[in-house]
């Protein structure tokens, strides 16, 4: 089984995936982590952003692994724990420009097809249903407007310690969603058979057993 979650930026995505991964005992393959991996090696390497082959150069020796802890989901770049640190205002602000590189899209869609290949897995991102899995079993587009999204980051960043201004992020998170639906390859986009819920007036809780009802329905063995 393979459930692909896309929407754009603070729409929930990560939250509910991570929460159905739980539940369902899939894999949980956070490809966003992946790009915020790569921007934050390569802006902590001081390499220039635009550089497409300077980044693909270091991604290629860049081991991107996932790891389940008492603590949530942990990312590793080369073993070293790295969770917070591409969680940063610089990597969030730069990964657009990063993941619009066509060869790095290339290699990491590569290795996330190749998590999802033998293992039941939900994979969430921008285009996991259109161009990374576009065979899924089930796919789902998550929306929520720009004020609620705004809020979501702003009180994420809050708890995690990280610096954050309200206004300013409404304004990074609609020139980021311009970034992602009108970059050249693989924009953001709804799939033609997804499934789109507005998660604005919605809790986490609620926005999960939507999904999970959606899955039950394909897979009606995975309900418990």
């Amino acid at each position: 089984m393979t459930v692909a979650i896309d929407g754009p930026a603070s729409s929930g995505k990560s939250t509910v995936a991570k929460k159905i991964a739980d539940h369902l005992d899939l894999i949980y393959v956070d490809s966003g982590a992946m790009y915020r991996a790569i921007t934050y090696i390569a802006i902590k390497n001081q390499l220039d952003l635009t550089d497409q082959n300077a980044i693909v150069n270091e991604l290629n020796q860049l081991v991107i692994d996932f790891k389940r802890s008492d603590n949530g989901q942990m990312v590793y770049c080369n073993d070293v724990e790295v969770t917070m640190d591409i969680r940063q205002n610089d990597v969030t602000n730069a990964v657009s420009l990063v993941a619009a590189h066509p060869d790095v899209r290339t290699v990491l869609v590569q290795r996330q097809r190749e998590m999802a290949s033998s293992k039941n897995v939900i994979m969430d991102g921008r285009d996991i249903g259109t161009v990374v899995l576009p065979d899924a079993s089930v796919k789902i587009f998550l929306v929520a407007s720009v004020d609620e999204r705004a809020e979501r980051r702003h009180k994420e960043n809050l708890e995690k310690g990280i610096e954050s201004d309200l206004t300013k992020l409404k304004q990074e998170i609609r020139e980021r969603d311009h970034k992602d639906s009108t970059r050249k390859v693989s924009p953001l986009k709804k799939a033609d058979d997804a499934v789109e819920i507005d998660t604005t007036a919605l809790s986490i809780e609620e926005v999960t057993g939507k999904i999970e009802s959606i899955i039950f329905e394909k897979y009606p063995e995975y309900q418990k």
